[in-house]
């Protein structure tokens, strides 16, 4: 299913009115179609302001979290950028017309297959996807300008924060599963690291290992 213009209009103000403002975030987020990353019933949902299930017992993320979690990164058009968690692909390929590079780690390695399609049918050449176990991030590609992280953890990871460029910014929902998840900004400067607490979320838990289908 791909947007009508009505379809966009509506999605855009949604975004703007739940605090999506920034102007390149807004602009990356009309460009790429959600709704090609939605199968099956709920793809007529795709310009909804929801989260939607998908494969694997994953979700798509509702499009204002994804806005808030981008720009709460603050991404720039240099930065190399590690994504936590593929799952449909639609963050990443928010990010890719944001950043130079992007990886992107599931543990799963359907959707990996399948956001791989969809990134190659929109000619995403920036976005490296691969199934790994997202816990222990990617350190031969380390360090990384910007970490965002697509699951809860209990704490933001060591690993992760490790592998986090001095000046560079991690955005992770942190929290129990069953319980309140707050989504942190954590900035790492030269003493060591800065959190910010942004806005409750609800998220999947962050595991480790790999699917059951890797």
């Amino acid at each position: 299913m791909t947007a009508s213009a009505e379809d966009k209009m509506q999605f855009l103000f949604a975004l703007r009115s739940r605090g999506v403002t920034d102007s390149r975030v807004l602009t990356a987020m009309e460009e790429i179609d959600r709704g090609l990353f939605i199968r099956g019933l709920f793809s007529e949902r795709a310009y909804e302001d929801m989260p939607l299930p998908i494969a694997c017992g994953q979700t798509i993320s509702q499009p204002s979290v994804v806005g808030l979690m981008t720009q709460a990164l603050d991404p720039d058009p240099r930065d190399k950028v590690l994504e936590i968690g593929t799952g449909s692909g639609y963050q990443a390929a928010v990010l890719s017309k944001l950043v130079r590079r992007v990886y992107t780690v599931d543990r799963h390695r359907r959707l990996v297959r399948e956001a791989r399609a969809v990134f190659e049918a929109l000619d995403l050449g920036n976005i490296t996807t691969m199934t790994a176990d997202g816990s222990h991030g990617l350190p031969d590609q380390a360090p990384f300008d910007r970490i965002i992280v697509t699951a809860a953890a209990e704490d933001p990871p060591g690993p992760l924060l490790a592998q986090l460029k001095i000046g560079g910014i991690m955005v992770v929902p942190v929290g129990q599963s069953d319980a309140v998840q707050t989504l942190i900004r954590v900035r790492r400067t030269d003493a060591g690291y800065d959190y910010e607490e942004l806005r409750p979320v609800r998220f999947v838990p962050l595991l480790e290992g790999l699917g059951k289908d890797a």
